[in-house]
């Protein structure tokens, strides 16, 4: 079996002999065809971002087509198309069982701390694997699952139609806000250096920030430490800034400018199982999330899919069924 592995930094490469996956009890096996990329991705190749072993098979953004089932799992569901949920919360811990699956400390997260879904053949429990509805097309599925986090993000900041909102950064995950802003009838405006990406933005509905303009709520989906300045910046009066993306690096804030301003900072930590992700798939043909795909990759160019992911505006994925 194939799997894209990393086996140092920045070194991603196909390797053709990986084990088979063992479809436990409560498993579906999972014959993938496409793996979308995304920014936790690229910091496990870049090494900033510690796996378990090497060389460790990366990507959690799956999609396929059930080919086996456990023993406890309806054999009905061989044949159904999928998107993969990559985090497994335990659901027996106090924070589970208040519903905030999101902050399990036992979590398993695909191509993190289980290996990664970049592969031929994927073992999932059955729960964690959502049928697709009838006619979405893959493009759509693969992308599902930061659907999720901007959905949730969108719920937890509790934006209302009609409100302006700005969200700093245009990557995949700051693409997706604009998509959920505008289909909620709020107003999505945007920060991006990188012109490509701001101009994939624009072209899905959200507009340039106007120069000194202040928002109600700010979505910061890049983690760049000097984005929840420009955050800070362009709050309103008790405005709120959610943020999504992550950094290890401190970053500065001013407390005068939180207080004075009666700012709330607003944690998105992914998504809560199973309300957000149920959510998410049922919206997707309504939103169709597909649209900010740009860079498609075969597995065998793996590692040059990873490379460009960096510069390529939208979001990059990578199919596994043409170079079977």
């Amino acid at each position: 079996m194939r799997a894209a592995v990393l086996t140092g930094p920045g070194a991603v490469e196909v390797a053709d002999d990986w084990p088979e996956p063992a479809c436990g009890p409560d498993d579906v096996l999972v014959a993938v065809r496409a793996v979308g990329v995304c920014g936790s991705d690229l910091t496990v190749v870049d090494g900033r971002r510690e796996v378990p072993g090497l060389p460790w098979p990366i990507g959690h953004e799956a999609i396929g087509d059930i080919v086996a089932v456990g023993a406890r799992v309806p054999p009905g569901r061989v044949g159904e198309r999928i998107a993969v949920e990559p985090n497994f919360p335990c659901l027996h811990c106090p924070a589970c069982l208040g519903g905030r699956t999101a902050v399990c400390p036992r979590r398993r997260i695909l191509g993190i701390n289980e290996p990664g879904a970049l592969r031929d053949r994927l073992a999932v429990p059955a729960r964690f694997a959502w049928p697709a509805p009838a006619g979405l097309a893959d493009e759509d599925l693969v992308c599902v699952e930061p659907l999720a986090v901007a959905l949730a993000a969108l719920a937890r900041a509790g934006v209302r139609a009609g409100e302006r909102c700005l969200v700093v950064g245009a990557g995949s995950q700051g693409l997706l806000v604009c998509l959920a802003l505008r289909a909620l009838g709020a107003v999505p405006f945007v920060v991006e250096p990188h012109e490509g990406r701001l101009a994939t933005a624009i072209s899905l509905g959200a507009a340039a920030v106007p120069t000194h303009q202040h928002f109600s709520v700010i979505f910061e989906t890049s983690g760049a430490p000097p984005a929840l300045e420009t955050a800070v910046e362009h709050a309103a009066p008790d405005g709120r800034i959610v943020l999504i993306g992550q950094s290890t690096v401190p970053a500065r804030l001013s407390t005068f400018a939180v207080v004075q301003r009666r700012l709330s900072l607003l944690g998105c930590l992914i998504y809560d199982h199973p309300a957000d992700f149920a959510a998410a798939i049922a919206r997707a043909g309504e939103l169709r999330p597909g649209r900010i795909l740009r860079g498609r990759f075969p597995l065998t160019r793996v590692a040059e899919a990873f490379a460009q992911a960096r510069a390529l505006p939208g979001k990059t994925w990578i199919t596994l069924e043409e170079s079977r």
